[in-house]
């Protein structure tokens, strides 16, 4: 019976780098069948939203979705898409490997990191309250006297026992099931003692779960970022709340050639969601230019979620493949990013596609 899959085209490039991400993946053979829905600016007029009540819906409905990526305002306008589709999903775990591929430019080679972020609490709770507002004066009151300015905008850090029990768990799960050997939970506990130290409290209760299984241990968020960058070889899954999670597995994706070649995951009881983790990068919409790599691996983990194993190795060892060959990929690529043998999103999906049925 055809797995009904929401399918969410996004904005920008969105709309070109999810063609491309379908064509794949319905080459490996997999018995899909595509449920298309809208979602960011491009039906922001006509919907009077961003995020449609029949996105949800239908994610609700199948369980299942691949999101194409999706504008976030910078500074004004509508809160991000992304996070409130987590929200209301109750999608708590991002979930984004980062792994070495032969032909992928990078500094580094033989990484094999999971980065597994909180996604429902901290800062992007979205519990905020700008300058002057009676919220605002309220917690600046409350302060003890002179440690907050009169005039600040306040953002309200939430971390509690339940959402950091479920997000490590998570990760000792996930460790444990990928036959991975150590989890390191990343926070700031020496400055937030009651918030990053509440996380790093409840590390320590289900580590012990978990004992002669998967290691454990705890390393700061700025140490972090440097251990990262001098021994990324000694670290295997590492889990953290929202804000360090999203700095950190940038930066891990970085270790790998950039966000390019990043997929994504996004994790809840019932319900999962599938996304690249770069942006929509408005200004080369329509110009069959972008890396539809990112996409095209976040289908991969789809397929694996989905229970089509044997597909989903088949779609990494053909996308492997086109980039050692280093032929048919797309500019940013290539050893020069102005090499003409460079090729458009759907040729880079046509070259993953014919590796496909030659395996």
């Amino acid at each position: 019976m055809s797995r009904v899959i929401t399918l969410i085209p996004g904005d920008g490039t969105g709309p070109e780098l999810t063609e491309a991400a379908r064509r794949v993946i319905e080459a490996t053979g997999a018995d899909i069948t595509w449920e298309v829905r809208h979602a960011g600016v491009d039906v922001m007029e006509k919907a009077g939203t961003p995020l449609p009540d029949d996105v949800l819906e239908s994610i609700r409905r199948n369980k299942v979705a691949l999101k194409g990526p999706i504008t976030t305002p910078i500074g004004t306008g509508f809160r991000s898409v992304n996070v409130a589709l987590r929200h209301e999903l109750g999608l708590y775990a991002c979930v984004r490997p980062c792994k070495s591929y032969p032909g992928v430019r990078s500094r580094y080679s033989n990484i094999d990191l999971v980065v597994v972020r909180e996604n429902s609490e901290d800062l992007y709770a979205g519990v905020e309250f700008d300058c002057g507002t009676p919220e605002a004066q309220k917690i600046i009151e409350m302060a003890p006297k002179g440690k907050v300015r009169p005039s600040s905008a306040i953002s309200v850090k939430p971390i509690s026992p339940e959402g950091s029990e479920k997000i490590i768990r998570y990760a000792f799960e996930y460790a444990k099931a990928s036959g991975r050997k150590k989890v390191t939970a990343v926070a700031k506990a020496n400055i937030m003692k009651y918030t990053d130290g509440l996380f790093y409290r409840v590390g320590r209760e289900v580590a012990k779960d978990y004992e002669g299984v998967v290691a454990y241990e705890e390393v700061l968020v700025d140490a972090m970022c440097m251990q990262l960058v001098q021994r990324p070889e000694n670290f295997d899954v590492l889990v953290l709340p929202n804000l360090y999670g999203d700095i950190i597995s940038d930066l891990c994706a970085g270790l790998v050639g950039g966000l390019g070649v990043a997929p994504g995951a996004n994790i809840g009881d019932d319900v999962a969601v599938f996304e690249p983790t770069h942006g929509s990068a408005p200004k080369y919409k329509g110009l069959n230019k972008v890396n539809p790599t990112a996409l095209i691996l976040s289908g991969m983990l789809m397929l694996r979620h989905i229970g089509e194993k044997e597909a989903a190795d088949r779609l990494e060892k053909a996308v492997a493949a086109v980039i050692a060959e280093g032929k048919d990929v797309t500019y940013d690529m290539k050893a020069d990013r102005n090499d003409p043998s460079a090729v458009g999103t759907a040729e880079m999906a046509d070259a993953i596609i014919a590796k496909l049925k030659a395996l």
